[in-house]
């Protein structure tokens, strides 16, 4: 198996939910880029290290909203 040289930037949609995407391909709609770009495992990691809450912006407002 070869090595994966793609590089990769990450992504995020209007959720905040984050992916990575090819660099040299135009972004799909509703995506935009989060500032971090490299190798496959570099994108990861700072998924990983940025991303602590899995839950969609829109249900982490209305959790907020549903305590006051």
């Amino acid at each position: 198996m070869s090595e994966d040289t793609t590089r990769y930037k990450v992504v995020v949609n209007h959720e905040e939910q984050y992916s990575i995407w090819p660099e040299d391909r135009e972004l799909p709609l509703g995506w935009r880029e989060a500032g971090k770009s490299g190798l496959k495992d570099e994108c990861l990691a700072y998924i990983n290290e940025v991303w602590t809450d899995m839950r969609p912006l829109s249900l982490r407002k209305r959790m907020e909203e549903s305590k006051e």
